[in-house]
């Protein structure tokens, strides 16, 4: 697997930013839709050479005015600057974000936070660490996952039930768009330099095979962390989830995703679910 993560984040963008949205004349000889190196280079005023020597990883530490210059160019988000420059500082030779000792980051729960997850009942929230390990839940996460089979693990992980368990591709209609997002939420940060995520990623590579490889290699690590999911419930049926992602304090190396109703329709099947789940009524003798 590369490990030209900036590269491939500078070649994504590149090929994503169409001529139109920086004012370049699409031309009747392009045949790719995203910007030409050369006209990348233009923008940032940098040499064509040296975009190249990026994209390649023959050099991994541009300087912050070229990183700003190059983020202008391809038109990056606030979040996605700020990927860059970890990116750029990923680079350098020992560098990992969460210092020596990772082997235990992310899986220590504060009581705050737990605390935060009982305050959200009966809302299904789940706290994952970068790996997608399912740390902690609400009780409407549980009526809401544990049907699919994504809780069945001992320690219940996202991204091993979406690429080792055959269920996964009938409770997620958008399954490509799932898989992507779980293996760009293992990019980030260090990836391989922490030893936690490099074990999964070779465990995902050899039972997963091209669908986990061919993504690690194409695709950056940045999550979109907020948007709509469709889960086909074995109970409740289809539903429109809008989800938000929490990112906690780096410390941590935890985020939050909680899931609201999409539609009137997905509203109404939670309900039904967390009424399916109180207890029954009892009376009161006089």
């Amino acid at each position: 697997m590369s490990d030209n993560e900036l590269g491939l984040f500078l070649r994504v963008h590149r090929e994503a930013v169409s001529p139109a949205e920086v004012g370049l004349p699409a031309g009747p000889r392009r045949r790719a839709t995203g910007l030409r190196r050369s006209e990348v280079a233009a923008l940032a005023g940098v040499s064509v050479e040296y975009v190249i020597r990026l994209e390649q990883g023959r050099d991994r530490r541009p300087s912050p005015q070229v990183l700003s210059a190059l983020a202008d160019a391809l038109r990056l988000t606030a979040s996605e600057r700020v990927h860059l420059y970890r990116l750029t500082k990923a680079a350098e030779p020992g560098f990992n974000c969460r210092g020596r000792d990772s082997g235990g980051s992310g899986q220590v729960i504060r009581a705050t936070v737990q605390a935060l997850l009982g305050r959200l009942e009966p809302t299904p929230a789940a706290l994952l660490d970068q790996l997608g390990d399912i740390l902690a839940h609400t009780d409407g996460y549980d009526r809401l996952a544990r049907p699919t089979g994504l809780l069945e693990a001992g320690r219940p992980n996202l991204a091993r039930f979406l690429f080792t368990d055959d269920r996964a591709r009938v409770v997620f209609p958008d399954w490509d768009h799932a898989a992507d997002e779980a293996v760009a939420a293992l990019k980030q940060g260090p990836f391989r330099a922490d030893p936690r995520v490099a074990a999964l990623a070779d465990e995902l590579a050899i039972s997963a095979g091209d669908a986990f490889t061919r993504r690690v290699a194409s695709i950056p690590g940045f999550t979109t962390g907020t948007g709509v999911l469709r889960l086909a419930h074995p109970a409740a049926g289809m539903l429109r989830l809008a989800y938000e992602t929490l990112d906690l304090p780096a410390d941590d190396a935890q985020r939050l995703v909680v899931y609201l109703p999409a539609d009137a329709a997905t509203a109404t099947a939670l309900d039904s679910l967390d009424r399916a789940a109180s207890p029954a009524l009892r009376l009161v003798a006089p």
